[in-house]
């Protein structure tokens, strides 16, 4: 089933009558790696949540692919800032995804290891997952979501709580994954980051897009108040754009 493009329309939450999302629209073609910036509480980890499933929306639509199909079932993958490890080995946590699939043992164990080995993982295979650090769990998440070779990659702060030769590791496996095919969508608060990774931008603000534009444009000419105040309050130093 095709899932692109995905097609976001008057999306809104408001638990408790607590609006989180406020008509949220948003187009994601098939290909790039598109970044969402924001201030805290701007909604950006509820809509990725919403996107995989995760959260039913208050009001709105979802709509996969031009024949405008349900939710697919397969295909979508998220990895969360913190990601949860079993009490398993190291390969068996980056099979986990692969079981699903009807593949024997002994391929999910070759498939397995070849990733690990992509991931830089593979001397630590039989080693608990849970005594990785927090740098290496990230990574291991990543081949896990990986393996299943998703359509769209959904990402939440993945380097947040890393340094920054772990951040680094976790970026190059980044743009590998995008190399191989998959869609992402990433949250990050990291502005040097989404200069290095994004094609493009999805800046939010309470709980609305407040506008989707090229990586360049938005650094160089941000249409929206929110956002130059969000970009001079992050980096610094004061920026003068265009037009300002």
């Amino acid at each position: 089933m095709a899932i692109f493009p995905l097609q976001i329309s008057g999306l809104r939450y408001a638990p408790q009558g607590r609006e989180v999302l406020v008509g949220v629209d948003l187009e994601l073609g098939d290909d790039g790696i598109t970044l969402v910036l924001g201030p805290n509480g701007a909604g950006k980890s509820v809509l990725l949540r919403m996107i995989c499933g995760l959260i039913e929306p208050t009001a709105g639509t979802l709509a996969w692919g031009k024949a405008r199909g349900p939710r697919p079932e397969q295909g979508v993958m998220m990895v969360f800032q913190h990601p949860m490890m079993l009490r398993m080995s190291v390969l068996q946590n980056a099979t986990l995804g692969l079981k699903p699939l009807g593949l024997a043992a002994r391929e999910r164990g070759r498939l397995g290891v070849e990733m690990l080995e992509r991931v830089g993982l593979a001397d630590r295979a039989g080693e608990s997952a849970r005594r990785l650090s927090g740098g290496e769990q990230q990574r291991l998440a990543l081949a896990r979501a990986w393996l299943t070779k998703p359509r769209l990659l959904l990402l939440d702060e993945p380097t947040a709580s890393l340094d920054p030769s772990a951040s680094a590791a976790v970026e190059r496996i980044i743009r590998e994954i995008r190399t191989d095919g998959t869609r992402i969508l990433m949250v990050t608060h990291n502005l040097g980051q989404a200069t290095r990774l994004a094609d493009d931008i999805v800046f939010m603000s309470g709980g609305r897009v407040c506008e989707h534009t090229s990586v360049r444009a938005f650094f160089s000419r941000p249409r929206s108040d929110e956002a130059r105040l969000f970009i001079q309050g992050e980096l610094p130093w004061r920026m003068r754009f265009q037009g300002a």
